[in-house]
């Protein structure tokens, strides 16, 4: 596989999603008036990363996680059997470690190798109990047809489709299809059999190593018959990982997704956890009690920031560009520092806010305002907690700011993604998107010529970003999402905010008239 275009997924029936067809840019934005489904479409996009990869175990369980259960082991193992003495994956290994001595960079698995990972990637139907379960974690449901639309169709779908250009003539079409119906998931994957899967060759190399350091682990005796068999089916396995890993995109990346509600939480997380640990004792005799449901996001973004007492505590800060991209933040908009205290004895942190120039003791966070509040999740998860390459999700970051700050931190969001990162939003800010619009806009100035402009240094390509307008439909019921796209004529997203202004306008406009005639009345 060369070539790759962004990964389109299309969503239908799911919650207040009557239709959606988006693809996923390094900047991913969501719009449009509230309960049409922006946060579900996130939440769901949130799942997706969880489900296939990233830092969690992912439906392409590798050597590190093999689990039999998940794939046609049987049938890959019989075919194993029928490998020629020329054909073996150890002599083909060897042969592709040579090619990189000569300077290759990737290659095309061998017919032999590709057959046994397709019919890998076409089993990802037995892991379709571990999606379904996902997304009912996430959305704190118990069920996941809680979610679907409505229920008499075909239920809800989720697929995601990726262009391959082959290094032959040609495009192919790779798919993951996901239907929920009733209390029943199902997943099809779609790979045609002429479908060329390319690797690069150092990762070859490296997975043949990192089976053979763990298969002593597993196994004693390395020349037994079924030994053997097993190691061969760890590395197709891993080769399928990679291979997935290149269909799904960024979706195999690590994902951290900052809740709308982040300020409340980040007041009284430690209330929370100091409740659940005054209770553990004695959870054995309380098992009556009826205890809240939180949802996923919410579990993920609490346990995150208790975990980053661990982090604190292994000086995990080695990240020089994501700590100016926090401390860029602190200066332009905060006006001040977001601090760590010492970890508890139970690893537990608490955060502190000091503003510049302080002579004082540090604030806590429940004493800063809610700008500091808002926005201190972001600095301390750029600082210690994402990665490049890695997605960060954040519910309507314009909460609690000044439209001045709003655009401040648009900018500041841009030289996350130009630094690496990706980023998704949902958002009902018209800074945010008009300030979106401007950095779009100057991509197309020379370097030299954006000097002045506030902002222009993070200018984005238009490919770098996507917005998403989610519109309520009578017909089909529910909302259907489309793109708007830059329109530099227009001078911005067409996003219908400015409907909104026009509307006030008209309202004041139409009052001052009232006004005028009563006037006029009162001097007959």
């Amino acid at each position: 596989m060369d070539e790759q275009e962004n990964l389109k997924l299309s969503v239908t029936n799911f919650g207040p999603i009557a239709k959606a067809e988006i693809d996923l840019r390094p900047l991913t934005v969501f719009v449009g008036p509230s309960n049409t489904g922006k946060s579900y479409l996130a939440i769901l996009i949130y799942a997706l990363h969880k489900f296939f990869g990233g830092r969690s175990i992912g439906p392409w369980i590798s050597y590190r996680y093999w689990n039999r259960d998940l794939f046609d082991t049987e049938g890959v193992l019989k075919n194993l059997e029928t490998f020629e003495d020329n054909q073996t994956l150890d002599t083909w290994i060897e042969s592709t470690a040579k090619r990189e001595e000569e300077g290759n960079s990737s290659t095309d698995l061998p017919e032999f190798v590709a057959s046994q990972v397709r019919t890998l990637l076409r089993t990802l139907n037995k892991s379709a109990n571990i999606f379904n379960n996902e997304i009912a974690r996430e959305f704190g449901v118990k069920e996941t047809r809680e979610l679907i639309r409505n229920r008499i169709n075909d239920g809800a779908i989720v697929r995601l489709q990726r262009q391959i250009t082959a290094s032959k003539p040609g495009n192919v079409s790779l798919e993951y299809e996901f239907t929920m119906k009733g209390s029943q998931s199902y997943i099809t994957t779609y790979i045609p059999d002429a479908t060329p899967l390319r690797i690069p060759i150092h990762r070859i190399a490296n997975l043949y190593n990192e089976v053979k350091d763990f298969i002593p682990f597993i196994a004693r005796n390395s020349e037994d018959e079924g030994y053997q068999q097993y190691r061969q089916l760890l590395i197709l396995s891993g080769l399928g990982e990679e291979i997935s890993s290149q269909i799904t995109g960024p979706l195999s990346q690590a994902a951290y997704y900052l809740p709308a509600d982040r300020t409340g939480i980040m007041h009284a997380h430690r209330v929370v956890v100091e409740s659940i640990v005054a209770l553990a004792p004695h959870a054995g005799l309380q098992q009556d009690r009826l205890l809240p449901r939180l949802s996923g996001i919410l579990a993920d973004f609490l346990s995150q920031l208790i975990g980053l007492g661990d982090r604190l505590t292994r000086h995990s800060t080695d990240n020089t560009q994501n700590d100016n991209l926090a401390m860029m933040i602190e200066q332009n908009i905060l006006q001040g520092k977001v601090l760590e205290g010492e970890p508890s004895d139970i690893g537990y942190p608490e955060f502190f806010y000091r503003p510049k120039g302080w002579r004082y003791g540090d604030l806590s966070l429940t004493n800063a305002s809610s700008m500091v509040s808002e926005l201190a999740p972001i600095v301390l998860y750029l600082r210690h907690v994402v990665r490049l390459g890695e997605v960060l999700i954040i519910e309507e970051p314009e909460s609690h700011l000044h439209p001045k700050m709003q655009v401040e931190l648009t900018r500041h969001l841009a030289a996350a993604v130009k630094a690496g990162i990706r980023v998704m939003i949902t958002t009902h800010s018209e800074w945010i998107l008009d300030e979106l619009a401007n950095l779009i806009y100057a991509s197309e100035l020379p370097k030299n010529g954006r000097r002045g402009i506030p902002g222009a240094d993070q200018a984005l390509e238009p490919d770098q970003v996507g917005a998403w307008l989610f519109e309520p439909k009578s017909r089909p019921k529910g909302s259907v999402v489309k793109e708007i796209k830059f329109d530099a004529d227009y001078a911005g997203f067409r996003s219908g905010f400015d409907a909104v202004a026009i509307g006030t306008h008209n309202s004041y406009a139409e009052i001052a008239d009232r006004l005028e005639e009563l006037h006029h009345d009162d001097h007959r």
